[in-house]
């Protein structure tokens, strides 16, 4: 506003009313109102807030109406305002029937005084101008009573259209100061007299002193903390200028008493509501650059940054830069510029700005983003000219400034970008043609990288990687194919390019070919499909097409296959398949097909043809031929005769062979018209449909009867027809297994299967021909499919339910003895159904027949149940569980299905398999898995006991691949974990016992008995180990001297390879223990290994000793004959480790290619299969009896020498210790396998097991002690090297006396044990140095075969 010409002075009067009307004012004379605006502060300061006051009509209004008032003597102005404080409020103002008015409040804001030539205008206490207004009117020269650092709060002229000095909000300063005293505990005690005293003496002063602050409101002690004692109070005011302040400081220090030594210069102010404190951006990413702002009216360029999180201050450096400076004299400012910033630059900053004793403190956290882009990192793209879009997108949506697109690679493959500022993401589309990717190139990798740039420099970027792949050129066979039913053909189909995501055939009506017809290879630079026929029928004729798909673009390429009908060898049925003619007699041939088809068939015999005639019945068509016998040239004779069918591609097909024998006809005896004529005890086979079995036209019987003559009738010997339905349903699934569909057709067929099944159950149950076919029906069609859904599995168990019934198990009694392996054959294709099942949409399901129940369960993520499952079967009286813990179905593989089929009748015909061995008593549950399991899986299941105070039970599971794979029962894995007098719980679990060694059954897993075994195995391994070890140290030591003769060093050989045969043995079987580990399946070929080398290695033990026997006959009974040291040992080598390298090659090279040389349950020779392990046990045994001969003949030589053998001295001695050797070893290798031997006997008493196990497990330590240092010289050497002193004596005092004082005598305790044996009474000294003579180096060396 213009002011008046003559004012000298004018102030501006705030009034804050309510009303319920427009508001009329009425001053008194001395106020005259010169401008009225109203004003609606919502938003505004709280003083100036619009508020709403409830009344019962209308809602009243809130209004702060600014006055401005001029006065011509500038005396006015202290009246006004001590008539304005001396009125009170609220007060009424003027009232009308509509409308009343309440004064509030009246404040002066701003007084204008002349100055020279100037208006000054300033605020009151309180007070200050708006920003707005400071930065564009000229501010006043400084004056005292500014408050601290502000340079506004006088401004040169009055603004025309306001605002006005506003109120000044109240601030809190946190100030401190230190007293010069000790500091006490009880001041950290708020509830302490100290503190309390403290407290009041300090309040109380800092009253008086701090209420001449304007605003002053509030003084409070907030605690005191060491350094001496550190005072930290708040005070409540508007913000004070320094030198109001320090005036405030000296009224404290004069207020408070002297004892508290207050420091004066200790003074400190922190307020943190006068600074603004911005970041920018807002969204801060990694490598963006960042600008931090404190920005304050408090003038002073003192300011400092701090990072809380890393405890410093941050200086000038080549990341960091702060600039500090005012603007227009007015707000100080300080910039921190942080530049490619990182997650370790987030936290919390202050900025803090000081001036004088004041510290204006401002606080913000900043977080740091790392720039997240989600893309596919990788993609297939076809070069066919289509168009492909790769996509980024930011995690967070931000105004990127740009978007870039590289790319990186061989080939260059441009495209166009786009960017949607709004969803944060860019597209980049690009074409690729041939040209540009060409078949050479074919999976050439280009990488895309989009990057994102930030307005403030952040980059972040993610790189898709692109695999070009042309589209591509398929090659099929060129040559046309034309074959014929029952011929083969193969279609090869080659791709040039190798990336591929399927690669399938097709028949020209669009049906996919079953997948195990083809097979499909991928190369580095190309591809190759062949689909191969070995056994081609007529659904094969047609158009086949070779897909190569690679995401939505196909390529494809065509060959035609032409069939030709030509009946398959299976399907020609002839008649007779044998026959028996007189010489001078005749007889009608013929061959049936199941089709009309027009081919040229001829019988042939020899290098005769004859055409056949044609003979249609039905769907039936039969090629005859009538043989005359006369027609042969000589006779009695045998003959073959076949028909050969001939198609018009001029291929054929021979049928069976149909055998003629031509007899003299006064031998026959047996007559029929159909079965034709035979000599007694003839047996002849006839095709049951060519018989006198009735069947039906439509569908004739399948199967062969055997009929035999006896007297002159013929006798059904053997029936295995199958009625007329299942022959036809056998016929199918044969044809079903070669048809290109077979998937496709297979649900249907096996509910046909299941149909039929129950509508013939007499049928079934009168032919074991027709129980048979069913079982090979499901053996075959078992073979076809890859998933089976719930209604096949339902149909598979309805056709076993049929079967399994009772009526028919005296028929399975008639199958068994014809061909032992049907029951196991049902239950592996039972098996296969189960494994291949997969259930629609359900975790769980259950099937419920007669004789057969089924369960099962798909394994989900987070799967949280166990595998429990029951099962009751009421008819038979039985019963049974199984369960697998979750934790064991954790180990599964995503949605895999377990399946358990519980059979009640199954156990009386797998019984019958191996006949006086095991039985199954009890329910049979099969359970599969759908995928392999790779880790160790436990299964528990109980089963009603059915003999409670019977046998002892044991576990068994089916082993198809026992009995030469026809199957049988097998305990290995499975104990029994409780019995009762219900039930029965087994674990499928695996152990093992060193007992197993020779005894084809192990002792049952977690018995007495088995723990025992382990215990006795262990500890005598490790005493047979260190044994034989020092047993080899110890022939090392006293080698030299126990060698001085032929004869000794030759016995010293026998017992050094006895130990290091063993030695190894041991080691070998600890390896074979170690590979069959309780918790992990058998390894195959480690344990072939360890079998052929345990085997090995104790052969040689054996032979060793059999070599050491051998040495000491040859050198008693053939004295006079020399054989030189070379040959010695050549010949005791080649025995003692070539001859039980022969064996165990043999054993191994005649069993492990059927796999059966190792058993399924151990490391050892097979038993049950093959009886491998007598390629041990023979020559063991063998070789224990040669050996007790020997000693005997030795024995028997030394007490009745013959005339002229006059053994020396030492000869007698070494005699001595070889019949001593072989007189204690042999019997104890002997005992130790006869007990071996008793185990093998199923039903073995557990003392054999026991006795077996101690004497084997210590053998090495036997061989130390008797076989070594019971060695009269190995003790003399031993003496002698650890005792050169005493010894040293002792041979000089020898030497004194001469000869007649020997060294080591007879006497001894152990040499008087054995010196009875012979008879004798004595001394004998030790020998010393060996004669140069070969004739005396032979008589004297003779008997010194074990010194």
């Amino acid at each position: 506003m213009k002011s008046p010409r003559r004012t000298t002075l004018c102030c501006m009067i705030i009034v804050i009313y309510f009303s319920q009307a427009t508001p009329n004012l009425n001053l008194e004379s001395i106020v005259h109102p010169l401008i009225l605006r109203e004003h609606e502060l919502a938003g505004k300061e709280p003083l100036r807030q619009k508020r709403a006051v409830a009344s019962s009509r209308v809602v009243a209004e809130e209004y702060t109406v600014d006055v401005e008032i001029s006065f011509e003597n500038a005396s006015f102005l202290e009246p006004i305002k001590t008539y304005l404080n001396s009125l009170s409020f609220p007060s009424q103002g003027n009232s009308t029937d509509q409308a009343t008015t309440t004064i509030l409040s009246i404040e002066v804001t701003t007084v204008c005084r002349p100055t020279g030539n100037e208006i000054w205008c300033s605020c009151e206490t309180g007070y200050r101008w708006p920003q707005e207004r400071c930065l564009h009117n000229l501010t006043c020269q400084e004056h005292d009573g500014f408050p601290a650092g502000h340079r506004c709060s006088c401004l040169k002229g009055l603004p025309p259209k306001g605002p006005f000095c506003q109120l000044q909000g109240d601030v809190t300063l946190r100030m401190s100061v230190r007293l010069n005293v000790g500091f006490q505990q009880d001041l950290k005690n708020s509830s302490s007299a100290l503190y309390r005293s403290y407290k009041t003496d300090l309040e109380t002063a800092f009253w008086k002193g701090y209420s001449i602050l304007p605003g002053f409101k509030l003084v409070t002690v907030t605690g005191f903390r060491p350094g001496s004692v550190v005072v930290t109070y708040e005070v409540k005011t508007t913000t004070p200028s320094p030198e109001l302040m320090r005036k405030a400081n000296d009224q404290v220090m004069r207020n408070l008493n002297q004892t508290y030594k207050m420091d004066y210069n200790s003074f400190q102010v922190v307020t943190s509501n006068e600074t603004k404190f911005t970041i920018v951006p807002e969204i801060i990413f990694e490598g963006d650059t960042v600008t931090l702002m404190c920005e304050t009216e408090v003038l002073s360029s003192n300011v400092s940054w701090h990072h809380v999180e890393r405890h410093s201050d941050i200086q000038n450096n080549s990341r960091f830069s702060v600039y500090t400076f005012v603007l227009n004299n007015m707000t100080s400012i300080s910039r921190l510029t942080i530049y490619n910033i990182t997650q370790g630059d987030a936290g919390e900053y202050i900025c803090k700005l000081t001036l004088d004793i004041f510290e204006y403190e401002s606080r913000k956290k900043m977080d740091v983003t790392p720039i997240r882009i989600l893309a596919t990192e990788e993609m297939k793209v076809t070069c066919d000219n289509n168009p492909v879009s790769l996509n980024c997108c930011s995690e967070i949506n931000v105004n990127w400034s740009t978007v870039e697109w590289k790319q990186q690679g061989k080939i260059n493959i441009p495209g166009n970008p786009e960017t949607d500022t709004d969803s944060g993401c860019s597209r980049y589309t690009l074409k690729a043609n041939g040209r540009q990717c060409p078949s050479s190139l074919g999976g050439m990798r280009v990488t895309y990288v989009c990057e994102f740039i930030s307005e403030h420099g952040a980059r972040g970027s993610k790189s898709i990687e692109v695999t070009f792949t042309s589209v591509a050129n398929l090659t099929i066979t060129r040559d046309p194919i034309s074959v014929s039913e029952g011929q083969n053909f193969s279609i090869k189909c080659i791709s040039d390019v190798s990336n591929y995501d399927e690669v399938y055939w097709n028949t020209s009506a669009g049906i996919k070919i079953y997948p195990k017809f083809y097979t499909t290879k991928r190369y580095a630079d190309g591809a190759e499909s062949v689909l191969t026929v070995n056994t081609v029928t007529r659904e094969w004729n047609g158009t086949y097409h070779c897909i190569f798909r690679y995401k939505n673009s196909y390529s494809v390429a065509t060959k035609d296959v032409t069939v030709y009908p030509l009946p398959l060898e299976p399907n020609i049925m002839v008649d007779p398949l044998e026959a028996t003619i007189p010489c001078k007699g005749s007889h009608h041939f013929k061959c049936c097909i199941e089709e009309n088809e027009d081919y040229k068939v001829t019988f042939q015999m020899d290098s005769l043809s004859f055409l056949a005639e044609k003979e249609v019945n039905g769907k039936q068509v039969c090629y005859k031929y009538n043989f005359m016998a006369s027609s042969v040239s000589w006779c009695p004779k045998k003959l073959n005769i076949f028909c050969h069918f001939t198609n018009a591609a001029n291929n054929s097909v021979q049928s069976p062979s149909m055998k003629l024998n031509l007899v003299p006809g006064e031998n026959i005896m047996c007559q029929d018209p159909i079965i034709g004529v035979g000599e007694p005890g003839k047996v002849i086979q006839k095709l049951c449909q060519f018989s006198s079995v009735p069947s039906s036209p439509g569908s004739p019987t399948g199967g062969i009867i055997t009929y035999k003559c006896v007297g002159s009738q013929w006798k059904v010997k053997k029936n295995d027809c199958i009625s007329a339905p299942i022959n036809s349903l056998l016929q199918l699934a044969k044809a079903l297994i070669k048809s290109p569909y077979q998937d496709a057709k297979l649900p249907t067929y096996l509910k046909d299967l299941s149909v039929s099944t129950g509508k013939v159950k007499h049928e079934v149950s009168s032919f074991p021909g027709s129980l048979g076919a069913i079982i090979n029906i499901l053996d075959l069609l078992s073979t076809v499919p890859t998933q089976v859904n719930s209604e096949m599995m339902t149909h598979v168990l309805s056709t076993v339910n049929t079967i399994l019934s009772k009526p028919v198990l005296s028929t399975w009694k008639v199958v068994q003895q014809q061909q032992t392996n049907q029951s196991s054959q049902l239950l592996d294709s039972v098996e296969r159904f189960s494994r291949a099942l997969r259930p629609e949409d359900s975790t769980v399901l259950s099937i419920n027949q007669t004789n057969v129940q089924m369960r099962s369960m798909v394994i989900k993520p987070g799967h949280p149940k166990a595998y429990k499952q029951s099962f009751v079967f009421s008819d038979s009286d039985l019963w049974g569980n199984v369960a697998i813990e979750n934790c064991q179905l954790g180990n599964l593989q995503r949605d895999s299905s377990i399946v358990t089929v519980a059979f009640p009748t199954l156990k009386t015909i797998l019984a019958q398999d191996v006949p006086g061995k095991n039985f199954a008593n009890s329910l049979v549950m099969t359970t599969t898995v759908s995928h392999n399991i790779t880790l160790p899986f436990s299964i528990s299941m109980t089963f009603k006991n059915i003999n409670p105070s019977g046998a002892v039970p044991r576990c068994v599971f089916w082993n198809f691949d026992l009995a030469n794979h026809t199957g049988g029962w097998d305990s290995s894995g499975c104990y029994v974990n409780k019995v009762d007098e219900d039930s029965v719980s087994c674990v499928c679990d695996h152990l093992t016992s060193f007992s197993i060694l020779m005894s084809p059954d192990s002792p049952y897993p977690g018995s007495l008995l088995e723990i025992l075994l382990d215990i006795i195995s262990y500890i005598g391994l490790c005493f047979s180990i260190l044994s034989l070890a020092a047993c080899l140290v110890v022939e090392a030591v006293v080698w030299k001297s126990v060698t001085k003769n032929r004869t000794s060093y030759m016995r010293h050989i026998c017992i050094a390879n006895i130990a290091a045969s063993l030695l190894v043995a041991d080691s070998w079987f600890i390896v074979a223990a170690a590979i069959h580990n309780h918790y992990h399946p058998l390894n195959k070929t480690a344990c072939v290994a360890a079998t052929f080398f345990i085997h090995f290695f104790y052969l040689s033990v054996f032979f060793w000793m059999l070599t050491l026997g051998l040495m000491l006959f040859y050198r008693l009974v053939f004295i006079l004959h020399d054989a030189s040291k070379s040959i010695q040992k050549t010949i005791a080598f080649s025995l003692g480790y070539g001859c039980p390298l022969v064996i165990s090659v043999i054993t191994v090279g005649a069993t492990q290619p059927q796999e059966v040389y190792t058993r399924k349950n151990a490391c050892w020779l097979n038993w049950e299969d093959t009886k491998a392990l007598l390629a041990f046990v023979i020559p063991a045994l063998i070789i224990v009896v040669v050996n007790m001969t020997i000693m005997i003949v030795v024995i028997s030589k030394i007490l009745r020498p013959s005339i002229g053998d006059k053994p020396s001295k030492q000869e007698k001695s070494s005699l001595f210790q070889i019949s001593k050797s072989i007189g204690v070893l042999t019997p104890l290798l002997g005992l130790t396998w006869g007990f071996g031997l008793a185990t093998v006997f199923q039903g073995s008493n557990a003392v054999f097991h026991i006795i077996f196990t101690l004497l084997n497990a210590f053998q090495g330590l036997f061989i130390l002690l008797f076989g070594c240092l019971w060695d009269q010289k190995v003790q003399e050497a031993l003496l002698k090297k650890f005792s050169l002193s005493r010894w040293s004596s002792q041979h000089s005092k020898s030497t004194s006396l001469g000869s007649s004082t020997p060294v080591f005598s007879m006497s001894s305790p152990i040499s008087r044990r054995f010196n009875n044996l012979f008879g004798k009474t004595g001394t004998y000294n030790v020998s010393t140095p060996e004669t140069t003579s070969s004739s005396l180096e032979n008589t004297s060396s003779a008997y010194s075969l074990l010194n």
